[in-house]
Order: C-alpha cells, then structure tokens, then sequence
C-alpha cells in the first residue's frame, strides 16, 4: 500500500485557497496586462482564469467588454464584488469553469491568461490551445507565465515544469500564417518573499495577433 496521499481535485483545491482568506490577490491589475493591452482598442475581451477580478475590471473600466472565468465560486463571488464596486458590473460577465474539462462559447477580440499555473491537476496545453481557438479573427492572445521560481525561493513548494518561450508556441501549434507574433519575451520584476527578503522573478510573455 502507497502512503501517497491521493491527488486534491483542482476545484477543491481552489475553492479551498479563496474560502480560507478574506483575499488571494492584491486587487491590482497584473503589470504585464497594462503593458500589452493599454494599446488595444476595446472590444470583448475573455479573461482565464480571472480570480478575484483585478484584470476583467480593469478592462472593463477602459471600455471593454469581458468574460471572467474561474474555477472558484469564492473567487468569482469576490471578483463581482470588485465589479460592482468599480462601477462597472455591468460590463463583465462571470462564469465558472474547470479549464481543460470546459471552456466559454464564442470567441473573442482579447484572450488573456496570466499565470495559468497550478501545484494540482491542469492541462495547459489544452487550455493554451482552446484559448487561441477562441481568439477572432484580428483578434489578440495575451499570455503571462512565470518562467521559474522567485529568486529567494531555496526550497521550492512542489515540483514544477516551468515553460519557455519556445516550448509554449510548440504546444500551442498556431497554424502557419494566421498568426503574427507582436511580443515574446522574458521579463524580470521585484519580488519580495514573505519574510521581506529582497529578489526577482521572472516571467515569460507572449503577445500574438490571429492574422484577419
């Protein structure tokens, strides 16, 4: 008999992370987003993986319409909130999802996907795949991934594949011709772990139009 616990399925795990704090995130929207989509004319924009709402209100408030998806109800109950608060509940959709089990109808002038990563079950090349199939015609997909541990991480938590800038467009097998590679990239920021220590991180972007 093995004395391996047995797998956490992904949405208790995540519903469990949200439940047992009053907040995950900083209520910020992530840097890399502003960065890249600051340019883009507003249109519908598809948010994965959206947690507590940071990044579909802050799209929202520049005139977009968005679709925040999660696999938390905590989450998604936040992220309302967030909206709501914002003044633009009006603007964002919200819907629950097991990414790689299901994925929004339609497609969208904006995809976005920051840190699509977990310590439980996740197909990200699933995931990465069904996102650029829902990206219109003219259209962006905007990915964010951490491309390693923080620097002041000595003992990592679990163990993790951490992608690279080409192994990410190997996975997402873009047909030839339809897509313009606008960015792609590893950027280093601060980071500070919980003890206060000083150090960075870096992550990986892509930035990629599908060709009209």
């Amino acid at each position: 008999m093995s004395d391996t616990p047995a797998p956490v399925p992904a949405a208790e795990f995540w519903e469990a992370r949200y439940r047992d704090t009053d907040r995950v995130w900083s209520g910020r929207p992530n840097a890399l987003l502003v960065r890249e989509a600051s340019d883009l004319a507003p249109g519908t924009a598809l948010d994965l993986g959206c947690g507590e709402g940071a990044d579909a209100v802050w799209l929202a408030s520049r005139g977009w319409r968005v679709t925040g998806v999660d696999i938390s109800g905590t989450a998604l109950e936040r992220a309302a909130g967030h909206a709501a608060d914002a003044g633009v509940g009006d603007r964002v959709s919200w819907e629950r999802h097991e990414l790689g089990q299901s994925f929004p109808e339609g497609s969208f002038d904006l995809v976005s996907a920051h840190y699509l990563q977990s310590p439980v079950a996740l197909d990200r090349q699933a995931v990465l795949r069904d996102a650029a199939r829902a990206v219109a015609h003219g259209g962006t997909l905007l990915l964010v991934l951490h491309a390693g541990w923080p620097s002041w991480q000595t003992e990592p938590p679990f163990d993790a594949v951490f992608p690279t800038l080409d192994g990410v467009l190997d996975e997402l097998a873009l047909p030839d011709g339809e897509w313009a590679v606008e960015a792609k990239e590893t950027v280093r920021r601060p980071s500070t772990s919980p003890e206060g220590d000083e150090g960075f991180r870096e992550d990986n972007v892509w930035r990629l139009r599908r060709v009209e």
